[in-house]
């Protein structure tokens, strides 16, 4: 089964798993450069419910928020290898700035950020909390970014 889904499938998928009482987190990110940060962090997400839908910037999204350079990897590539991993239900791709109205139409029962968010910053947070939902931060256990990535490339090949 394809885990890369349009927006309608998503909302789709989510109105399904209510129906089945089945716990569904969400997040969202760039995932340009796939790391072991991303890797865990994935991972300790999944925990937290049993179905875990992650929301990609698409590429001109990602253009928008990181510069004209960004995103290295392609939207399609991004969501096949976030598809691919092992925690990762489902993922689909959003064209806006931030994932405010993908949450608002699937509001998850948990909605993971970084522990680089403050609570009350975590766009959503208040529609899943109005909808019965919680918020939660995971720490970094890796120091690891794909701005990191980049630095390290270009230093060593000037």
């Amino acid at each position: 089964m394809d885990a890369v889904k349009t927006r309608s499938e998503i909302v789709e998928i989510r109105n399904k798993l209510k129906k089945e009482k089945k716990k569904v987190v969400f997040t969202n990110g760039c995932f340009d450069l796939i790391h072991s940060g991303h890797v865990d962090y994935l991972t300790r997400a999944k925990k937290l419910g049993d179905i875990l839908i992650v929301g990609i910037n698409s590429d001109s999204s990602v253009r928008r928020i990181k510069g004209e350079k960004r995103p290295i990897t392609p939207e399609k590539e991004r969501s096949i290898i976030i598809s691919n991993l092992k925690p990762v239900d489902f993922v689909t791709l959003f064209e806006e700035d931030t994932p405010a109205e993908l949450i608002k139409e699937l509001k998850p029962d948990v909605l993971v950020k970084g522990s680089d968010w403050q609570i009350n910053e975590i766009v959503g947070r208040d529609v899943v909390e109005k909808s019965g939902g919680i918020v939660k931060t995971i720490n970094f256990v890796t120091d690891q970014s794909t701005s990191k990535i980049i630095d390290s490339i270009l230093k060593r090949y000037k």
